[in-house]
């Protein structure tokens, strides 16, 4: 499959609270696909994905709150993924989506998990790359986790952005971080910076980098699971990423009705690493 020379193009959605930005693919006549990036990326880690979808769906990737061209949160606000859930779901209704489909990535794909268990009477299909439900807590770091979380946050206002002489030192930060080659992190990165004096500095709220004081115990997240009546697709990398092993992904799937579970070889962002072979996943699965 090879895509079609489809343009992007740019949206705000002006929330009651928030302002997001949105990249936009194909013709709005087309059945919409809202499509929810990974944590700290942006919509730009569509780009190689969304315009093979665009053929056959108006793709809508949102910038989440704090990320990519989004505002970010007020001062003294921190950022949960169940709010994000609010997020979508006020989005869609700004774009007038009655009904919708819904891709997510990463973090993206936990949240458009809950969106889809939140408004099931919204969400046609889901199609989740490399995540099912949100990160749980299984106890054995609840207090600690609380604690260091608060230390975090004290200590946060005092950091200062590291400044990149030019993109390319931002692209080459990126891929040391892993999982990207620069090819793959450029619209990711390109999206994700802002201009200042002297070069650039990332535009992501640095409060997305510290961590949750609390989240859903595992049980929680699988009672959760079982309310997703949307049919789900979920992508998994191969080999698997750490964070999501096989026994939990078949735990989890076990409380999930409708769901097909594709392996690929590829790292995390397979969106990015194998867009044909995701593409074509993807919109079998819509169809």
């Amino acid at each position: 499959m090879t895509a079609e020379p489809v343009a992007p193009r740019e949206r705000v959605i002006d929330l009651p609270n928030l302002r997001l930005a949105a990249r936009i693919w194909g013709d709005p006549a087309l059945p919409p696909l809202l499509a929810l990036h990974g944590w700290l990326d942006n919509a730009g880690s569509f780009d190689r994905l969304a315009p093979r979808l665009a053929r056959q769906r108006h793709v809508i990737a949102l910038d989440l709150p704090g990320h990519g061209r989004s505002a970010h949160l007020p001062a003294g606000a921190h950022y949960h993924f169940v709010d994000s859930v609010d997020a979508v779901l006020s989005a869609a209704e700004v774009l007038g989506l009655q009904r919708f489909d819904l891709l997510g990535h990463s973090l993206g794909g936990a949240i458009a998990s809950l969106v889809a268990v939140a408004a099931p009477g919204r969400v046609g299909r889901l199609a989740l790359i490399e995540a099912l439900g949100p990160l749980a807590d299984d106890g054995s770091r609840t207090l600690e986790r609380f604690r260091s979380a608060y230390v975090a946050r004290a200590g946060s206002a005092d950091k200062r952005l590291r400044v990149f002489a030019d993109l390319d030192a931002a692209i080459a930060t990126r891929v040391a971080a892993g999982g990207l080659d620069a090819g793959a992190a450029r619209p990711i990165v390109e999206r994700g910076v802002r201009a200042v004096a002297g070069g650039w500095i990332w535009s992501s709220d640095p409060r997305l980098t510290l961590t949750s004081p609390v989240r859903l115990a595992e049980a929680q997240v699988r009672t959760l699971l079982t309310g997703l009546a949307a049919p789900t697709l979920l992508l998994l990398a191969v080999p698997e990423t750490s964070y999501l092993p096989a026994a939990m992904i078949a735990a989890r799937a076990a409380y999930v009705a409708d769901l097909h579970i594709r392996h690929l070889a590829g790292g995390h962002h397979l969106q990015l690493d194998m867009p044909d072979a995701v593409a074509a996943a993807v919109l079998g699965h819509l169809a």
